[in-house]
Protein backbone atom coordinates (compact mmCIF):
# COMPACT_ATOMS: atom_id res chain seq x y z
CA UNK A 1 0.00 0.00 0.00
CA UNK A 2 3.03 2.27 0.06
CA UNK A 3 1.86 4.20 -2.95
CA UNK A 4 1.27 7.74 -1.69
CA UNK A 5 -1.61 8.06 -4.18
CA UNK A 6 -2.65 6.78 -7.51
CA UNK A 7 -6.13 8.11 -6.88
CA UNK A 8 -5.69 11.14 -9.15
CA UNK A 9 -6.32 8.68 -11.96
CA UNK A 10 -9.77 7.85 -10.57
CA UNK A 11 -11.39 11.28 -10.84
CA UNK A 12 -12.79 12.12 -14.33
CA UNK A 13 -13.33 0.83 10.26
CA UNK A 14 -16.70 -0.20 9.47
CA UNK A 15 -19.24 2.60 9.50
CA UNK A 16 -22.44 0.71 8.67
CA UNK A 17 -23.88 0.34 12.17
CA UNK A 18 -25.55 3.46 13.48
CA UNK A 19 -23.93 2.88 16.84
CA UNK A 20 -20.50 3.06 15.22
CA UNK A 21 -20.88 6.20 13.13
CA UNK A 22 -22.37 9.57 13.85
CA UNK A 23 -24.83 10.66 11.16
CA UNK A 24 -23.74 13.12 8.51
CA UNK A 25 -24.02 16.70 9.69
CA UNK A 26 -23.51 20.14 8.22
CA UNK A 27 -21.73 23.04 9.88
CA UNK A 28 -24.40 25.29 8.39
CA UNK A 29 -27.75 25.61 10.12
CA UNK A 30 -30.55 24.15 7.94
CA UNK A 31 -31.85 27.62 7.06
CA UNK A 32 -28.36 28.64 5.92
CA UNK A 33 -27.42 25.57 3.91
CA UNK A 34 -27.06 26.25 0.18
CA UNK A 35 -29.62 24.73 -2.15
CA UNK A 36 -27.28 22.03 -3.46
CA UNK A 37 -26.75 20.58 0.04
CA UNK A 38 -30.17 18.91 0.27
CA UNK A 39 -29.51 16.70 -2.73
CA UNK A 40 -25.80 16.20 -2.08
CA UNK A 41 -25.87 15.17 1.57
CA UNK A 42 -27.71 11.84 1.02
CA UNK A 43 -25.23 10.95 -1.73
CA UNK A 44 -22.30 11.58 0.58
CA UNK A 45 -23.91 9.55 3.36
CA UNK A 46 -24.42 6.64 0.97
CA UNK A 47 -20.76 6.77 -0.09
CA UNK A 48 -19.72 6.78 3.58
CA UNK A 49 -21.88 3.71 4.19
CA UNK A 50 -20.74 1.85 1.07
CA UNK A 51 -17.05 2.65 1.68
CA UNK A 52 -17.20 1.62 5.35
CA UNK A 53 -15.94 5.01 6.47
CA UNK A 54 -15.03 5.63 10.07
CA UNK A 55 -14.92 9.38 9.48
CA UNK A 56 -14.96 11.91 6.66
CA UNK A 57 -15.13 15.66 6.02
CA UNK A 58 -16.17 17.63 2.93
CA UNK A 59 -15.67 21.39 2.58
CA UNK A 60 -17.12 23.46 -0.27
CA UNK A 61 -16.56 27.17 -0.91
CA UNK A 62 -18.40 29.02 -3.65
CA UNK A 63 -19.32 32.73 -3.78
CA UNK A 64 -21.82 31.76 -6.47
CA UNK A 65 -23.48 28.70 -4.90
CA UNK A 66 -22.73 29.14 -1.20
CA UNK A 67 -20.30 27.61 1.31
CA UNK A 68 -21.02 24.28 2.99
CA UNK A 69 -19.25 21.76 5.19
CA UNK A 70 -20.26 18.20 5.97
CA UNK A 71 -18.78 15.65 8.30
CA UNK A 72 -19.68 12.12 9.26
CA UNK A 73 -18.42 9.50 11.66
CA UNK A 74 -16.04 9.43 14.57
CA UNK A 75 -12.35 9.92 15.23
CA UNK A 76 -11.90 6.30 16.30
CA UNK A 77 -13.31 3.03 15.02
CA UNK A 78 -16.58 2.39 16.86
CA UNK A 79 -15.90 5.48 18.93
CA UNK A 80 -18.11 8.31 20.18
CA UNK A 81 -16.01 11.42 19.43
CA UNK A 82 -17.27 12.91 16.14
CA UNK A 83 -14.82 14.14 13.51
CA UNK A 84 -14.61 17.89 12.96
CA UNK A 85 -13.69 20.11 10.02
CA UNK A 86 -10.62 21.33 11.94
CA UNK A 87 -9.15 17.85 12.43
CA UNK A 88 -5.57 17.18 11.27
CA UNK A 89 -4.95 14.36 8.79
CA UNK A 90 -2.09 12.99 6.72
CA UNK A 91 -2.56 14.44 3.23
CA UNK A 92 -0.32 12.13 1.19
CA UNK A 93 0.54 13.32 -2.29
CA UNK A 94 -0.98 16.73 -1.82
CA UNK A 95 2.49 17.27 -0.35
CA UNK A 96 3.85 17.09 -3.90
CA UNK A 97 2.25 20.42 -4.70
CA UNK A 98 4.22 22.05 -1.86
CA UNK A 99 7.46 20.59 -3.19
CA UNK A 100 6.69 21.61 -6.75
CA UNK A 101 5.75 25.14 -5.75
CA UNK A 102 9.03 25.73 -3.93
CA UNK A 103 10.94 24.37 -6.94
CA UNK A 104 9.06 26.81 -9.18
CA UNK A 105 9.80 29.65 -6.77
CA UNK A 106 13.49 28.76 -7.05
CA UNK A 107 13.09 28.84 -10.84
CA UNK A 108 11.61 32.33 -10.50
CA UNK A 109 14.60 33.34 -8.39
CA UNK A 110 16.99 32.14 -11.10
CA UNK A 111 18.50 29.40 -8.92
CA UNK A 112 17.65 26.62 -11.36
CA UNK A 113 15.81 26.20 -14.67
CA UNK A 114 13.03 23.86 -15.76
CA UNK A 115 15.17 22.56 -18.60
CA UNK A 116 18.19 21.88 -16.38
CA UNK A 117 19.20 18.21 -16.40
CA UNK A 118 18.81 16.61 -12.99
CA UNK A 119 22.40 15.39 -13.29
CA UNK A 120 23.47 19.00 -12.69
CA UNK A 121 22.33 18.54 -9.10
CA UNK A 122 22.37 14.77 -8.68
CA UNK A 123 25.02 13.05 -10.84
CA UNK A 124 23.94 9.65 -9.47
CA UNK A 125 20.51 9.66 -11.14
CA UNK A 126 20.37 7.00 -13.87
CA UNK A 127 20.21 8.73 -17.27
CA UNK A 128 20.06 11.99 -15.33
CA UNK A 129 21.73 13.96 -18.10
CA UNK A 130 18.58 13.37 -20.19
CA UNK A 131 16.00 14.03 -17.47
CA UNK A 132 14.96 17.64 -16.86
CA UNK A 133 13.62 19.30 -13.73
CA UNK A 134 10.34 19.80 -15.60
CA UNK A 135 10.10 16.06 -16.26
CA UNK A 136 10.50 15.36 -12.55
CA UNK A 137 7.67 17.78 -11.84
CA UNK A 138 5.25 16.46 -14.48
CA UNK A 139 5.95 12.73 -13.92
CA UNK A 140 7.54 12.15 -17.28
CA UNK A 141 11.08 11.29 -16.17
CA UNK A 142 10.71 7.55 -16.69
CA UNK A 143 12.28 6.83 -13.30
CA UNK A 144 10.95 3.79 -11.42
CA UNK A 145 8.73 4.24 -8.38
CA UNK A 146 10.51 3.10 -5.20
CA UNK A 147 7.21 2.53 -3.37
CA UNK A 148 6.58 -0.74 -5.21
CA UNK A 149 9.81 -2.20 -3.85
CA UNK A 150 9.06 -5.44 -1.95
CA UNK A 151 11.67 -4.87 0.75
CA UNK A 152 10.34 -1.41 1.56
CA UNK A 153 6.77 -2.69 1.84
CA UNK A 154 7.82 -5.71 3.87
CA UNK A 155 9.80 -3.59 6.31
CA UNK A 156 6.90 -1.18 6.65
CA UNK A 157 4.68 -4.09 7.67
CA UNK A 158 7.24 -5.47 10.14
CA UNK A 159 8.73 -2.20 11.42
CA UNK A 160 6.01 0.44 10.96
CA UNK A 161 7.90 3.13 12.91
CA UNK A 162 11.14 2.74 10.93
CA UNK A 163 12.69 6.04 9.87
CA UNK A 164 13.36 6.10 6.14
CA UNK A 165 15.99 8.52 4.87
CA UNK A 166 15.53 10.05 1.40
CA UNK A 167 18.79 8.55 0.18
CA UNK A 168 17.55 5.06 1.13
CA UNK A 169 14.44 5.61 -0.93
CA UNK A 170 16.42 6.79 -3.94
CA UNK A 171 18.79 3.84 -3.68
CA UNK A 172 15.83 1.50 -4.08
CA UNK A 173 14.53 3.48 -7.06
CA UNK A 174 17.89 3.67 -8.81
CA UNK A 175 18.33 -0.10 -8.47
CA UNK A 176 15.22 -0.61 -10.61
CA UNK A 177 15.20 -0.37 -14.40
CA UNK A 178 13.56 2.75 -15.84
CA UNK A 179 9.96 2.39 -16.96
CA UNK A 180 10.32 4.66 -19.99
CA UNK A 181 12.68 7.03 -21.75
CA UNK A 182 12.49 10.62 -20.45
CA UNK A 183 9.51 12.49 -21.88
CA UNK A 184 8.02 9.37 -23.45
CA UNK A 185 4.93 9.10 -21.26
CA UNK A 186 3.28 9.98 -17.96
CA UNK A 187 4.30 7.62 -15.16
CA UNK A 188 3.48 8.51 -11.57
CA UNK A 189 6.62 8.00 -9.51
CA UNK A 190 7.29 9.24 -6.00
CA UNK A 191 10.99 9.06 -6.83
CA UNK A 192 10.64 12.28 -8.81
CA UNK A 193 9.39 14.31 -5.88
CA UNK A 194 11.88 12.92 -3.35
CA UNK A 195 14.62 14.04 -5.74
CA UNK A 196 13.06 17.50 -5.92
CA UNK A 197 12.97 17.70 -2.13
CA UNK A 198 16.70 17.00 -1.93
CA UNK A 199 17.36 19.60 -4.62
CA UNK A 200 15.45 22.18 -2.55
CA UNK A 201 17.66 21.45 0.44
CA UNK A 202 20.79 21.52 -1.72
CA UNK A 203 19.99 24.92 -3.23
CA UNK A 204 18.68 26.63 -0.11
CA UNK A 205 20.89 25.04 2.53
CA UNK A 206 17.81 24.62 4.74
CA UNK A 207 15.61 21.67 5.72
CA UNK A 208 12.70 21.35 3.35
CA UNK A 209 10.23 21.70 6.26
CA UNK A 210 11.69 25.15 6.97
CA UNK A 211 11.34 26.18 3.33
CA UNK A 212 7.73 24.98 3.26
CA UNK A 213 6.93 26.86 6.44
CA UNK A 214 8.58 30.15 5.46
CA UNK A 215 7.64 30.19 1.79
CA UNK A 216 4.17 28.62 1.83
CA UNK A 217 2.48 27.98 5.17
CA UNK A 218 3.25 31.25 6.97
CA UNK A 219 2.35 33.59 4.07
CA UNK A 220 -1.00 31.84 3.61
CA UNK A 221 -1.82 31.55 7.30
CA UNK A 222 -1.74 27.76 7.17
CA UNK A 223 -1.17 27.48 10.91
CA UNK A 224 -2.37 23.88 11.14
CA UNK A 225 -0.15 22.47 8.41
CA UNK A 226 3.07 20.59 9.12
CA UNK A 227 5.86 18.84 7.26
CA UNK A 228 6.93 16.38 9.99
CA UNK A 229 10.49 15.51 10.92
CA UNK A 230 11.68 12.19 9.56
CA UNK A 231 11.56 10.62 13.02
CA UNK A 232 8.08 11.87 13.89
CA UNK A 233 5.00 9.64 13.84
CA UNK A 234 2.83 12.25 15.57
CA UNK A 235 -0.21 14.08 14.21
CA UNK A 236 -1.22 17.32 15.96
CA UNK A 237 -4.44 17.19 17.97
CA UNK A 238 -7.27 17.04 17.25
CA UNK A 239 -7.08 14.24 14.71
CA UNK A 240 -8.90 11.07 13.71
CA UNK A 241 -7.18 7.70 13.79
CA UNK A 242 -6.28 6.33 10.36
CA UNK A 243 -7.36 2.81 9.39
CA UNK A 244 -6.87 0.33 6.58
CA UNK A 245 -7.80 -3.27 5.83
CA UNK A 246 -4.79 -4.36 3.75
CA UNK A 247 -1.09 -4.81 4.40
CA UNK A 248 1.60 -3.07 2.38
CA UNK A 249 2.95 -6.30 0.88
CA UNK A 250 -0.56 -7.55 0.16
CA UNK A 251 -1.39 -4.46 -1.89
CA UNK A 252 1.81 -3.92 -3.87
CA UNK A 253 0.24 -5.08 -7.11
CA UNK A 254 -3.33 -3.95 -6.47
CA UNK A 255 -5.15 -1.94 -3.82
CA UNK A 256 -8.26 -4.05 -4.44
CA UNK A 257 -8.61 -6.62 -1.65
CA UNK A 258 -9.77 -10.21 -2.34
CA UNK A 259 -13.57 -10.67 -2.54
CA UNK A 260 -13.72 -12.69 0.68
CA UNK A 261 -11.88 -9.94 2.58
CA UNK A 262 -14.19 -7.30 1.14
CA UNK A 263 -17.21 -9.34 2.19
CA UNK A 264 -15.85 -9.91 5.70
CA UNK A 265 -15.16 -6.19 6.11
CA UNK A 266 -18.71 -5.32 5.08
CA UNK A 267 -20.23 -7.76 7.57
CA UNK A 268 -17.89 -6.69 10.36
CA UNK A 269 -16.20 -10.10 10.61
CA UNK A 270 -12.85 -8.35 10.29
CA UNK A 271 -11.95 -4.93 11.65
CA UNK A 272 -9.55 -2.40 10.14
CA UNK A 273 -5.96 -1.99 11.31
CA UNK A 274 -4.99 1.26 13.02
CA UNK A 275 -2.07 2.70 11.03
CA UNK A 276 -2.14 6.21 12.47
CA UNK A 277 1.34 5.94 13.95
CA UNK A 278 3.12 4.43 10.96
CA UNK A 279 6.12 6.63 10.21
CA UNK A 280 5.40 8.58 6.99
CA UNK A 281 9.08 9.27 6.27
CA UNK A 282 8.91 6.79 3.38
CA UNK A 283 6.78 9.40 1.59
CA UNK A 284 8.86 12.46 2.59
CA UNK A 285 8.39 15.33 0.09
CA UNK A 286 6.20 13.08 -2.04
CA UNK A 287 3.62 12.49 0.67
CA UNK A 288 4.40 12.98 4.36
CA UNK A 289 2.52 16.25 4.96
CA UNK A 290 -0.18 16.91 7.56
CA UNK A 291 -2.95 19.50 7.25
CA UNK A 292 -6.64 20.27 7.81
CA UNK A 293 -9.52 20.75 5.41
CA UNK A 294 -9.52 24.49 6.00
CA UNK A 295 -5.77 24.83 5.42
CA UNK A 296 -5.97 22.70 2.29
CA UNK A 297 -8.68 25.03 1.02
CA UNK A 298 -6.39 28.03 1.55
CA UNK A 299 -3.60 26.18 -0.16
CA UNK A 300 -5.45 24.96 -3.23
CA UNK A 301 -6.95 28.41 -3.81
CA UNK A 302 -3.42 29.83 -3.99
CA UNK A 303 -2.25 26.85 -6.03
CA UNK A 304 -4.88 27.40 -8.71
CA UNK A 305 -5.50 31.10 -8.29
CA UNK A 306 -1.94 32.40 -8.00
CA UNK A 307 -0.04 34.57 -5.58
CA UNK A 308 2.90 32.33 -4.71
CA UNK A 309 4.56 32.39 -8.15
CA UNK A 310 5.23 35.16 -10.63
CA UNK A 311 2.26 35.66 -12.97
CA UNK A 312 4.24 34.19 -15.89
CA UNK A 313 5.24 31.08 -13.94
CA UNK A 314 1.69 30.63 -12.65
CA UNK A 315 0.37 30.82 -16.19
CA UNK A 316 3.03 28.36 -17.35
CA UNK A 317 2.15 25.97 -14.54
CA UNK A 318 -1.55 25.88 -15.36
CA UNK A 319 -0.80 25.52 -19.07
CA UNK A 320 1.57 22.59 -18.39
CA UNK A 321 -1.27 20.21 -17.54
CA UNK A 322 -1.72 17.44 -20.10
CA UNK A 323 -4.32 14.67 -20.22
CA UNK A 324 -3.04 11.56 -18.45
CA UNK A 325 -4.78 9.27 -20.93
CA UNK A 326 -3.48 10.03 -24.45
CA UNK A 327 -6.29 10.65 -26.88
CA UNK A 328 -8.80 11.42 -24.11
CA UNK A 329 -8.77 15.16 -23.39
CA UNK A 330 -11.54 14.63 -20.80
CA UNK A 331 -9.29 12.49 -18.60
CA UNK A 332 -7.63 13.84 -15.49
CA UNK A 333 -4.56 15.88 -16.33
CA UNK A 334 -1.14 16.40 -14.79
CA UNK A 335 1.49 19.09 -15.16
CA UNK A 336 4.15 20.79 -13.04
CA UNK A 337 3.28 19.10 -9.71
CA UNK A 338 -0.33 19.96 -10.37
CA UNK A 339 -3.35 17.88 -11.36
CA UNK A 340 -6.56 18.93 -13.07
CA UNK A 341 -9.97 17.33 -12.68
CA UNK A 342 -12.38 18.91 -15.14
CA UNK A 343 -12.42 22.61 -14.22
CA UNK A 344 -10.59 22.08 -10.92
CA UNK A 345 -6.85 22.37 -10.36
CA UNK A 346 -5.37 20.61 -7.34
CA UNK A 347 -4.27 17.13 -6.32
CA UNK A 348 -5.25 14.12 -4.27
CA UNK A 349 -3.29 12.09 -1.77
CA UNK A 350 -3.20 8.84 0.12
CA UNK A 351 -1.13 7.21 2.78
CA UNK A 352 -2.39 4.04 4.44
CA UNK A 353 -5.23 5.21 6.65
CA UNK A 354 -6.04 8.56 5.04
CA UNK A 355 -7.26 9.68 1.62
CA UNK A 356 -7.72 13.33 0.66
CA UNK A 357 -8.66 15.56 -2.28
CA UNK A 358 -8.36 19.27 -2.97
CA UNK A 359 -9.48 21.20 -6.04
CA UNK A 360 -10.06 24.81 -7.08
CA UNK A 361 -11.78 26.30 -10.12
CA UNK A 362 -10.12 29.70 -10.74
CA UNK A 363 -12.92 30.80 -13.08
CA UNK A 364 -15.94 30.11 -10.84
CA UNK A 365 -13.94 30.36 -7.59
CA UNK A 366 -15.23 26.97 -6.42
CA UNK A 367 -13.14 25.12 -3.81
CA UNK A 368 -13.69 21.45 -2.92
CA UNK A 369 -11.74 19.63 -0.19
CA UNK A 370 -12.42 16.17 1.22
CA UNK A 371 -10.71 13.61 3.44
CA UNK A 372 -11.73 10.20 4.72
CA UNK A 373 -10.58 7.13 6.60
CA UNK A 374 -10.13 4.14 6.20
CA UNK A 375 -8.06 4.37 3.06
CA UNK A 376 -7.93 2.90 0.60
CA UNK A 377 -11.42 1.44 0.48
CA UNK A 378 -11.58 -2.35 0.35
CA UNK A 379 -12.38 -2.08 -3.38
CA UNK A 380 -9.18 -0.12 -3.95
CA UNK A 381 -10.78 3.28 -4.47
CA UNK A 382 -9.87 6.48 -2.64
CA UNK A 383 -12.92 7.32 -0.50
CA UNK A 384 -12.25 11.06 -0.37
CA UNK A 385 -11.91 11.09 -4.15
CA UNK A 386 -15.29 9.35 -4.39
CA UNK A 387 -16.82 12.00 -2.12
CA UNK A 388 -15.24 14.76 -4.22
CA UNK A 389 -16.53 13.22 -7.44
CA UNK A 390 -20.05 13.33 -6.03
CA UNK A 391 -19.63 17.00 -5.11
CA UNK A 392 -18.22 17.82 -8.54
CA UNK A 393 -21.09 16.00 -10.22
CA UNK A 394 -23.63 17.97 -8.19
CA UNK A 395 -22.04 21.40 -8.65
CA UNK A 396 -21.16 20.99 -12.30
CA UNK A 397 -23.79 18.48 -13.44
Amino acid sequence: MARVVVSILAVGVLAVAAACTAPGTSANAPSQAPSYAAGLQPKLEQIAKDRLLTGAVVLVRSPELGDWTWQTGTRTYRGNDPVQVGDHVRVGSNTKTWTGTVILQLVGEGRLALDDPVSKYRPDVPNGQNITIAQLLDMRSGLANYTVDFDLNNQMDIYPTKVWKPEELLAKAFAMPPVATPGEKFFYSNTNTVLLGLIIEQLTGHPVAEEFRNRLFAPLGMNNTVMPDLSSTAIPDPHPRGYTYGTNVGTIDSLVLPPDVQAAAKTGEIVPMDVTDVNPSWGWTAGAGISTAEDLARWVEALGGGGLLTPDLQKQRLASVQAISPGDPASAGYGLALARFGHLYGHSGELPGYNSFMGYDPDRKITIVAWATPAPSVDGNGPAVELAKSVIGTLYG
